[in-house]
């Protein structure tokens, strides 16, 4: 029998959306760094979160092709717990600290979109891929290797939000040039309430920073960096889009969630 944590609260917990933790991540990621307009970056940012002066608008993509389980071998069961999602990461400052800030994340898998609104990541239901490598030799087995292109797309009701590529040119020992390293990411909690009369009195509203156990980054290699994200009717994340693109990346991740640190509760 399994414990209920998410809603449908069923009598075994077997229909439950998400499992409860620990949760445990792995997946290869494909990254592009990007500066945004200032104010555009600014303006995505909750109440307590700053642009980081020493790098205003900058970002980073991200798109993952992620695997995951629990405490059940939630990866023997693939057609539910694997997915991929794309999200950007705005450099921010928390009470003088470099942070991360997430304002739109979309994914394919309503275990992991619940997870991520449990954890304070806006998600939104999208369609994502990316370019995969296998070790049986091809010209579509995209190896890992100097001049190989990895791309990736993310879409949305229809419409192209994002598309990324990367053309590999060395492997990266040092992962601190990652532009995701050291920055942890700071969320926004928030679930309104519908009761007539109380709708600007959110249910809960908290800032919220992750917490992930066991952070590991390998295989990562650098290259050549190319992101569009384009204007789509009904959509603001292009409002981002880039005036400069650095570096790109690929490798893969892997973490644990068991908990979180309230920074604020505004409720």
């Amino acid at each position: 029998m399994s414990k209920p944590f998410a809603v449908p609260l069923s009598p075994r917990g077997l229909s439950s959306i998400a499992p409860p933790p620990p949760w445990h991540y792995s997946g290869d990621f494909l990254l592009v760094e990007f500066w945004a307009d200032p104010a555009a970056a600014q303006a995505v940012l909750p109440a307590g979160l700053s642009l980081d002066p020493a790098s205003p608008g900058h970002a980073t993509a991200l798109f993952i092709d992620w695997q995951f389980t629990g405490e059940n071998d939630e990866m023997l069961d693939p057609a539910r717990y694997q997915y991929r999602e794309f999200f950007i990461l705005i450099d921010a400052l928390y009470d003088g600290q470099p942070v991360s800030y997430c304002p739109y994340i979309f994914v394919d898998n309503d275990s992991a979109m619940m997870r991520g609104l449990i954890q304070g990541f806006p998600k939104r239901f999208g369609l994502v891929h990316q370019t995969r490598t296998f070790a049986a030799p091809s010209p579509a087995a995209a190896p890992v290797a100097a001049g190989t292109r990895f791309a990736a797309t993310a879409s949305t009701a229809g419409q192209r939000i994002a598309r990324a590529e990367v053309k590999l040119e060395a492997p990266v020992d040092d992962v601190s040039k990652l532009g995701i390293a050291g920055r942890p990411v700071v969320n926004l909690r928030y679930f309104p309430r519908l009761a007539a009369g109380q709708h600007d009195t959110p249910a809960v509203n908290e800032l919220v920073m992750s917490i992930m156990d066991n952070a590991a980054i390998a295989g990562v290699w650098a290259g050549e960096g190319k992101l569009a994200l384009p204007v789509v009717e009904g959509e603001e994340i292009s409002d981002l889009q880039p005036v400069r693109v650095g570096k790109g990346f690929r490798g893969s991740m892997a973490y644990s969630v068991t908990d979180l640190k309230t920074l604020a509760d505004r409720t």
